[in-house]
């Protein structure tokens, strides 16, 4: 899998490849200036790298959500010039959060352009293992979650036991589901109280729906924060006890 260190190596065929688009499409992102030019190498060869796939993912994140291609430029301008593939990655994390549950049936053909790759029985029940696919009755087809797809994919090139994933899975499962909770309650005992004891005041009606309408982003926001700086704490000590 791709590394932040790696060398820009991918032609402009194999990165619409591994990203699940068209090398149509790639030129027309790099005409609007979504996508930086890639690097230039021997016979005038583009060569594109890991920022490049995870910028890519990002505007179809964000295509996917309805944005156009003037609102994505504007969302790109004001990211920081120099984020990583892995920070690009985290902010397309937390876009795709926003996104409803949209699970979709679709034909093998149909998946493997949007894996960006051929799957085999083996990759194919791995996915399946992890909860981005399930085999439907119709034979060839699958029902696919857009949100997990990108990211299972990347975990079928991650050298880690099948088994290790799945707890990790579950591991995170069972402590956002803990946090979730809390947090629900917190903001019925602290925030939705007080709302039902002052409903009768317009000004606190609209206060509340504006919080609810803004909460979700703001806590998904808060939690992908806060525990992307808790590993980094965790993998450091790892390294220093290692």
């Amino acid at each position: 899998m791709a590394t932040d260190t790696e060398e820009p190596t991918l032609t402009v065929d194999e990165l619409a490849a591994r990203a699940g688009v068209t090398v149509r499409t790639i030129r027309f992102y790099s005409t609007k200036g979504l996508l930086p030019p890639p690097v230039i190498g021997a016979r005038r060869v583009g060569h594109y790298g890991p920022d490049h796939l995870s910028r890519l993912a990002l505007i179809e994140e964000l295509q996917h959500q309805g944005m156009t291609l003037a609102a994505i430029e504007r969302y790109l301008e004001q990211l920081p010039a120099d984020l990583s593939a892995h920070d690009l990655a985290i902010h397309r994390a937390v876009v795709a959060s926003w996104a409803p549950d949209s699970a979709e049936d679709v034909p093998l053909a149909e998946l493997e352009r949007r894996s960006g790759r051929p799957l085999g029985e083996a990759e194919l029940d791995r996915l399946a293992a992890m909860g981005v696919i399930a085999r439907t009755r119709a034979a060839g087809t699958y029902r696919v979650d857009p949100g997990l797809l990108r990211l299972g994919v990347q975990l079928l090139d991650v050298p880690i036991a099948h088994e290790t994933i799945l707890a990790a899975r579950t591991v995170l499962m069972e402590h956002t589901r803990s946090a979730a909770h809390e947090l629900s309650r917190l903001f019925r005992d602290e925030v939705w109280g007080p709302y039902r004891a002052g409903e009768s005041d317009p000004e606190h009606v609209a206060a509340m729906r504006s919080l609810s309408a803004h909460m979700q982003p703001l806590v998904v926001q808060a939690l992908v924060t806060a525990f992307q700086r808790s590993l980094k704490e965790e993998l450091r000590e790892w390294l220093k006890e290692s």
